[in-house]
């Protein structure tokens, strides 16, 4: 009888627009791998059969199959990992960026980037960054420990995507402001002021007053500062930012972030493009024009290597 010809592999989507849109992918690969299934099988015939004998063919079958599960649980992580790494490569070279996908740093510039007992980048992409200036779009952690009453240790993480681009032009403007999403009651922030040594921004604005709090440097032109917020911007950040959206100047820098890892195309382009709309508000309040592209900032560690994209099958 003639040998049947081989099912070719399903083929991947061209260009991931997430970060688990290879998954399947990569889980299948895995998963058909003669490797893979000949020390999965051997493990699982092993511990089938000596707990067979040990305690009984009942408990023999299910240790089989628990070591099956374990090495599905393990082709899935491990299939997520690679095709997290592929989209982010792939996200890199298609926006021409360069993508480092193993831990670096960052400055620690910001009150977020100097949060935590430790902090890093999980990942970072370097460039001039699609519809923002040049700088480092990157996946941002860090870490508290603390102690339960028990003597047990115990660490939080906390996972942030960040924008970090230096320009300098606008240290002679402004030496701080941020601006943050409201974290207390508006009643309580006369009595709150009395302790910080920054300037609150107080502006006749419903709507930025009810999400936002401003807060410009202690020796920074209060009227200056002032003037960033015009009208569009202020409605702007209440309508188009991206969701959880902050951002900080401090000393020519600029940092945006949300909250949580932007894993999709959509909400990476996004970060970016609202770095570039807080950097041009900036510079144009500043009176200056935007540093070109070649004019990039200080980068994180050198890149490492990532899976490609897999080529679409002919």
């Amino acid at each position: 009888m003639p040998d049947q010809p081989t099912k070719p592999a399903p083929a991947p989507p061209a260009a991931p627009q997430d970060d688990d849109d290879l998954r399947g992918y990569y889980f299948g690969q895995l998963v058909r791998s003669p490797a893979t299934q000949m020390v999965t099988m051997a493990l699982a015939v092993a511990a089938g059969i000596g707990l067979a004998i040990a305690a009984g063919p009942a408990v023999g079958g299910i240790a089989a199959l628990a070591v099956i599960l374990i090495a599905l649980i393990v082709c899935f992580s491990m299939a997520s990992k690679r095709a997290a790494s592929a989209f982010y490569a792939n996200y890199a070279a298609s926006r021409g960026l360069t993508y480092n996908g193993s831990r670096g740093s960052l400055p620690p510039v910001s009150e977020l980037l100097r949060k935590g007992d430790r902090r890093y980048t999980d990942r970072s992409l370097t460039g001039a960054l699609p519809a923002g200036p040049n700088g480092v779009l990157a996946h941002f952690t860090y870490e508290e420990e603390s102690t339960d009453s028990e003597g047990n240790r115990e660490t939080s993480y906390y996972h942030w995507t960040v924008v970090y681009c230096e320009l300098p032009q606008l240290a002679p403007f402004v030496q701080e402001l941020v601006c943050h999403h409201r974290s207390g009651f508006r009643f309580m922030d006369s009595a709150e002021d009395k302790f910080r040594k920054r300037q609150r921004v107080e502006l006749e604005s419903e709507t930025f007053d009810k999400r936002y709090e401003s807060f410009c440097g202690q020796h920074d032109d209060m009227n200056r500062v002032r003037q960033v917020y015009e009208p569009s911007f202020i409605v702007w950040l209440a309508e188009s930012a991206p969701k959880g959206f902050e951002w900080d100047v401090v000393a020519g820098v600029l940092v945006c972030s949300i909250k949580g890892q932007a894993d999709s195309t959509a909400e990476l382009d996004a970060m970016c493009a609202a770095a570039g709309v807080v950097a041009k508000r900036l510079f144009d309040e500043a009176g200056e024009l935007l540093p070109p592209a070649s004019e990039a900032p200080t980068a994180p560690p050198v890149a490492s290597e990532a899976p490609a994209v897999p080529p679409a099958a002919g």
